[in-house]
């Protein structure tokens, strides 16, 4: 007891003077408050730790990405789910692809390439109620089956290792009775605060052919987050189907969202950069097709609860989706349009081109994959240069 006691009086008189406390003295008593403070922060220092890691592990064991529920009940969750993509999405869906112009749109004829393996052809409309563009496109793939296609396209695991700008995706619920998968997305651009995208998405299969729809929605798991810039309107669908009298396929899409960009930035970003972005998903396409690729994603997915196009819709797709359309285009008016531009607003448009190299978030793949905004960026600076160094010389020619 008058051991404990010393000791106890010994480390009052440490702490009560940080002299004391800290100072090594020749001493007992210096020496034996030095030892005593060092244990003190020791013990310290290790309780912090272990307090850490009890926070790291309570963090790990409920993770902010919440485990995947397929929806079977209650019935109230089921009914709300079944209705975010419905039939009325498909007719909707197949009257756009079958190219049936509204009222007023005029149609731009956007970009045309192609290489032995893929085409690509893309035009895009300006609503007249100020809403985000639209875009129509139609991708041929060579030696490619619409299965192989379509597994591709649904494969987010896959499309994580060869889309960079995708560094985050979650399944989060699929409701059984209809069909309907809802995900996550989180893409990152070049100096842009990363885009996050909640959508819901459905597939059909017909007649040698399938279609799906994607559209925004909002989920309990996720509520919306200060670091991400979520995506407020998505609509998006594609038909793949065989290419007639051909070993290939085709994917024609149409697309429209409000990533919170610029609309000309978006439009200027789509048309530099979306041929380098084509070219990198066929590679990864043939990659996927020489490795005998499965789908990495969950097994139980759209794409395993895909639907039957209903037969009253069925009987309509044919027709519709063998037309050529009736899309008027405005090209030339559009030329004309930019070749009244005065040449002293060289540096508006290289602004311009600023925006859209960096805001290249519109994408035309599976409904939620970016474009290439590094090739767009790269392509404005040396753009850039080439139109300084030419004012250079040519102010240079004038003093002379």
């Amino acid at each position: 007891m008058n051991s404990g006691a010393d000791i106890l009086s010994k480390l009052a008189l440490c702490f009560s003077s940080f002299d004391v406390f800290f100072r090594r003295a020749s001493g007992d008593d210096g020496v034996f408050c030095y030892c005593w403070a060092t244990v003190f922060a020791l013990v310290f220092i290790s309780l912090c730790q272990i307090l850490r890691k009890v926070r790291f592990f309570s963090h790990a064991s409920s993770p902010s990405s919440p485990a995947v529920s397929v929806s079977q009940s209650p019935r109230s969750s089921e009914s709300r789910i079944s209705t975010l993509v419905s039939d009325e999405d498909l007719k909707d869906l197949i009257e756009k692809l079958g190219e049936r112009s509204e009222d007023g749109e005029i149609w731009e004829d956007v970009i045309q390439k192609s290489n032995p393996r893929v085409s690509y052809t893309a035009k895009c409309c300006k609503p007249q109620d100020g809403g985000p563009i639209k875009y129509l496109s139609t991708t041929v793939f060579e030696n490619c089956s619409p299965e192989v296609l379509r597994d591709f396209y649904m494969d987010n695991e896959y499309r994580k290792q060869w889309d960079k700008t995708v560094v985050e995706h979650e399944q989060l619920q699929v409701d059984s009775s209809s069909g309907i998968e809802i995900g996550r997305t989180i893409k990152k651009f070049p100096l842009l605060t990363p885009r996050e995208y909640v959508l819901a998405w459905r597939l059909w299969e017909g007649k040698d052919k399938f279609y799906c729809f994607i559209k925004e929605c909002d989920h309990s798991m996720v509520p919306q987050q200060r670091k991400y810039v979520r995506v407020s309107y998505f609509r998006s669908g594609w038909r793949i189907r065989k290419v007639p009298g051909r070993d290939a396929c085709e994917i024609h899409m149409f697309h429209q969202e409000d990533a919170g960009l610029n609309v000309e930035m978006a439009k200027l970003a789509f048309s530099r950069g979306i041929w380098s972005y084509v070219c990198k998903m066929d590679s990864a396409l043939r990659k996927y097709i020489a490795t005998s690729h499965r789908p990495q994603g969950p097994t139980v997915s759209a794409v395993s609860l895909m639907q039957k196009i209903p037969p009253e819709v069925e009987n309509q797709t044919d027709d519709i989706a063998n037309s050529s359309g009736t899309i008027i285009t405005g090209e030339g008016a559009k030329r004309k349009k930019l070749l009244r531009k005065p040449s002293k607003k060289q540096v508006a448009k290289g602004l311009l081109l600023v925006g859209g190299a960096v805001g290249s978030a519109v994408c035309l793949s599976r409904g939620h994959s970016a474009l290439g905004a590094k090739v767009a960026l790269a392509y404005f600076l040396t753009k850039l240069r080439k139109r300084g160094a030419q004012q250079s010389q040519t102010s240079q020619n004038a003093g002379i």
